[in-house]
């Protein structure tokens, strides 16, 4: 809400400025002022992606505002190319600075602070970075990690000075010390329940102490402990004092003393600059030695790299989209973080830089006065040729390469590739491929798509949008899902002609697949990804690192099964329940039928199945096509009033016949204790919203899978829902409930071979159902119009009411039923900026691992940390090593032009391969 009250300027519409309002803009906050006196030129081209051939001449900010309004409705944007002011900054909550001479930057830091606006600066040179912030003397962060706050269930707390709490051994509680944590549902010692946040010191994995408890009541059971986060309040020094004064934030530990020199170099860059009224000439041996005598006057106590102040010099006329994605991305979380107050900012300066990308063999290029070899061409790669020169401008034209994926990674991957000059030449190409279509909720992040794309393609749009960006762009686009179905398009053909392939997947199994054919081709691949604040940049380079394949993530701890089915503690339980819910009701039962009726082996499998699993199909093709089965849409509403009594009236008495509230264990504990829940069963009240909600959910999607028109008329439901007679229900003796998954899993069901041919004789032949079908249900959790959420949300909190947990909105089920961490704007062009940076390094085919880069980085900290790849393993075969990009490779086809026979091939190996 902070953020949507907030008014930024952005001074600077060079491609960094640009970045950062893009950025804002997706973001949401209340407005964005561009601010820019200066027109644009040819070599803005390369890293303004707002600009067009037709803009040159025309001033920057005015150019560029059109197509960046149209990124978000809601934001204002405007532009000026006023004078920077003391008048013009008043009205602002946040000032950016960008590309921004020091004299400048110092008054506007001046009055920043003491007017308590909060005031960003980011440069970049060439393949260096520079972030500065101050907000204000005191900015209060109230959410310092963006984590979900931890939590335990408590299973002792003792009486002390200080008391001591013990936490079930499930789970680790995670907490450190200094945390603070409040306590609920705590049963004897309620004292806990009601005092205020607890700062705690931890004792060990389960236990941690809260100070003193001696009054308390005696504990007697349960409670649950919950971190609490505290506000941190951050001091910031003006931008004059924290010149002199420096707080670096380290970002490759490498090179950790790196961040000083460049704070020095910068500074020495600019008083270069007001001296002469220029940035230093690309490859100027003479401009590079002047910037390193003045940094030195600036620091004389300093013990200072010359080399890296040289190749600032060289590099300060030069723009790369890449780095201008990378620091305009961090630069955007951090207003973020100043309008907010959620996550840690940068406290002060954070420098970059990214030298590795230069020629391994002749990192200093030609200097300048002998044989030039970065010309200025007025061209829009004149930025990055001052950088790398000419030849690999001519390189990256010819590159050909795969983007598989146009969502928020693949768009800003294809923006880098287009703004770098990549398959902008005869011999490039670049195809991207996509299955999907363009949803509404995607315009947040996915910043190449408008809202009159909503529906069509994301590859198709995403490949357009970035030829508009450059014209010269060599790029087709692909409707195709990566995978072994699609191996006839995707053939040797079009693999082995690739330079290179970019990932811009969002799930692990694609990714995978990716990564074997990578292997097996011997191509570079970018693999990147976001995870909110997150973000990481894997490279893979043949016969060098090990692939993306070759580690793993740890799975994802899934949630036991008698806990879901019996014993729920939390809301994320009871929304997996509804999912599972949503599935066996709607999807799982129709695409039973539909097979039972279209394939005649269908029932001869079925009986093949382990465990009970044919007893469960066949007993819900009986429910399917008989017992359950609709005519109209009162049957429809009849069947969700009658589901609801028995999962949530019926199950629930059933369960507390089975083990009553007071029943204890043998070892004399309380059986309701610990993370079980003691239930209790809801009564149907067709006038309680929630439970209106429910029916009105299930009888439209259960009718929508027999083809059977729903309806949204809460008050003719509601009526017909006093006319369903619901029967009686008595717990029955002799069901066994399953209180733990090895329980379940030691228990030996039997099959009852009588039951089975009594259901399937039950069943009508698919002959006596001509032309019938069911229409399974795909969840879908962005429309908000097909009731797919409403039952997820109703369910899960009619579950909740049962277990006495705190139900969840519709904003928080959606998120954690639809497994969705945000995408965020600012992550995702960091990372692909990060991404970018490799593909330097690839096109000019670096062979040393420790060039290369991985990347990790969670901008809430804020924490950027860059390492060398891992090489691939080495095994042996007799005296040979091979990697996992090695082969055998055996010519096939003789000289004479016949194929190999296996004698030969056997033979081949007997004396080639010992």
């Amino acid at each position: 809400r902070r953020m949507q009250t907030s008014n930024v300027l952005v001074s600077g519409l060079r491609g960094l400025g640009l970045e950062v309002a893009k950025n804002l803009v997706l973001g949401g906050v209340k407005s964005v002022t561009l601010h820019d006196p200066h027109p644009a030129g040819w070599a803005d081209l390369a890293s303004q992606f707002y600009l067009r051939e037709e803009d040159v001449g025309q001033n920057r900010a005015e150019a560029t505002l059109p197509r960046l309004a149209e990124l978000n409705s809601y934001v204002a944007v405007s532009s000026t190319r006023e004078p920077l002011s003391p008048e013009l900054l008043a009205p602002f909550q946040v000032v950016v600075l960008t590309n921004s001479p020091l004299e400048e930057q110092l008054w506007v830091g001046d009055f920043c602070h003491s007017r308590g606006i909060k005031l960003v600066v980011a440069d970049t040179r060439g393949l260096f970075g520079q972030l500065f912030c101050d907000f204000g003397e005191e900015l209060v962060v109230t959410d310092p990690t963006g984590e979900p706050p931890l939590s335990a269930m408590v299973s002792m707390v003792t009486q002390g000075c200080p008391g001591e709490v013990t936490c079930l051994d499930e789970a680790r509680h995670g907490f450190e010390s200094g945390d603070f944590v409040s306590f609920r549902e705590v049963e004897g010692m309620e004292e806990l329940n009601h005092c205020g946040p607890v700062q705690i010191r931890v004792l060990g994995p389960y236990t941690f102490s809260i100070g003193d408890t001696s009054g308390y009541g005696a504990y007697v059971r349960g409670g649950i402990v919950t971190q609490v986060k505290m506000p941190k309040h951050i001091r910031f020094k003006r931008l004059r004092e924290a010149l002199q004064e420096p707080q670096l934030v380290v970002t490759d530990w490498g090179k950790a003393e790196r961040p000083l020199q460049l704070h020095w170099g910068w500074q020495g860059l600019h008083q270069f600059c007001q001296q002469h009224g220029r940035a230093p000439r690309p490859r100027h041996q003479g401009d590079a030695a002047q910037l390193v005598a003045l940094t030195r006057q600036l620091a004389p106590s300093i013990s200072l790299d010359e080399e890296v102040l040289r190749e600032l010099a060289f590099q300060a006329t030069g723009h790369l989209a890449p780095l201008n994605a990378f620091i305009g991305g961090l630069a955007a979380q951090e207003v973020m973080k100043a309008v907010s107050g959620k996550f840690t900012p940068v406290t002060q300066w954070l420098y970059f830089d990214a030298l590795e990308c230069l020629p391994e063999q002749d990192r200093l290029l030609a200097p300048m006065g002998t044989h030039h070899c970065c010309p200025q061409r007025n061209s829009r790669y004149d930025g990055q040729i001052a950088v790398f020169g000419a030849d690999l401008q001519t390189k990256l034209g010819n590159q050909k390469y795969f983007v598989v994926g146009a969502g928020a990674i693949g768009c800003e991957l294809l923006k880098n590739f287009a703004m770098m000059g990549l398959a902008c030449g005869p011999e490039g190409s670049v195809t991207v491929t996509d299955m999907d279509t363009i949803e509404k909720s995607n315009l947040n992040r996915q910043f190449l798509f408008r809202p009159w794309d909503v529906t069509k393609l994301k590859a198709e749009r995403a490949a357009a949008a970035v030829l508009e960006m450059n014209p010269a762009l060599r790029i087709s686009s692909r409707p195709d899902r990566v995978g072994p179905d699609t191996e006839r398009v995707y053939d040797d053909d079009f693999f082995e002609a690739l330079d290179g392939v970019a990932n811009a997947l969002d799930n692990v199994d694609a990714r995978l697949y990716m990564d074997r054919r990578c292997v097996y081709y011997r191509k570079p691949l970018l693999e990147s990804g976001t995870l909110g604040t997150k973000g990481n940049v894997q490279v893979v380079i043949p016969f060098l690192s090990e692939s993306y394949s070759s580690s793993q993530d740890p799975p994802e701890k899934a949630i036991p099964i008698c806990t879901l089915k019996n014993f729920p503690n939390a809301i994320e339980h009871t929304l997996q329940w509804a999912r599972d819910e949503f599935e066996g009701l709607f999807k799982q039962p129709a695409e039973n039928v539909n097979q039972y009726l279209t394939d005649p082996k269908f029932l001869e499998r079925t009986l093949r199945l382990a465990g009970t699993q044919p007893l469960e199909v066949l007993e819900g093709l009986q429910r399917s096509l008989i017992t359950h089965r609709p005519h109209g849409w009162g049957d429809c509403v009849a069947w969700a009033c009658r589901h609801w009594h028995h999962q949530y009236s019926n199950n629930i008495r059933q369960l507390l016949h089975n083990f009553p509230p007071g029943q204890k264990t043998n070892s004399g504990t309380l059986f309701w204790s610990g993370p079980k829940r003691c239930p209790h069963p809801l009564v149907f009240d067709p006038d309680n919203p929630l439970h209106l909600d429910y029916v009105m959910a299930a009888a439209n999607l259960f009718a929508q899978s027999y083809g059977i028109p729903g309806s949204r008329d809460r008050v003719g439901v509601a009526q017909l829902l006093r006319e369903v007679k619901v029967p009686p229900f008595t717990p029955r003796a002799g069901v066994r409930i399953h209180v733990s998954d090895q329980e379940l899993q030691s228990s030996a069901p039997t099959l009852d071979d009588g039951r089975l041919e009594e259901l399937k004789a039950s069943l009508p032949s698919p002959e006596d159902l001509p032309g019938f079908r069911m229409f399974p249900i795909e969840f879908e959790k962005d429309d908000d119009t097909n009731f797919h959420m409403d039952f997820i949300v109703a369910a899960s909190n009619l579950r909740a009411e049962n277990y006495d947990i705190p139900p969840a909105d519709r904003h928080k089920s959606k998120l954690i039923a639809g497994k969705i961490i945000p995408a965020i704007a600012t992550t995702t062009a960091a990372v692909v900026g990060l991404a970018t940076l490799e593909l330097y390094k690839l096109v000019q085919g670096h062979r040393q691992l420790s060039s290369y880069k991985n990347s990790f980085l969670n901008l809430a900290l804020p924490f950027v940390g860059c390492s060398e790849p891992l090489a691939c393993p080495k095994n042996k075969y007799y005296d040979i090593e091979w990697t996992l990009w090695d082969r055998f490779e055996v010519q096939g086809l003789q000289p004479d032009g016949q194929e190999m026979t296996l004698r030969q091939f056997l033979a081949y190996f007997k004396v080639t391969r010992g």
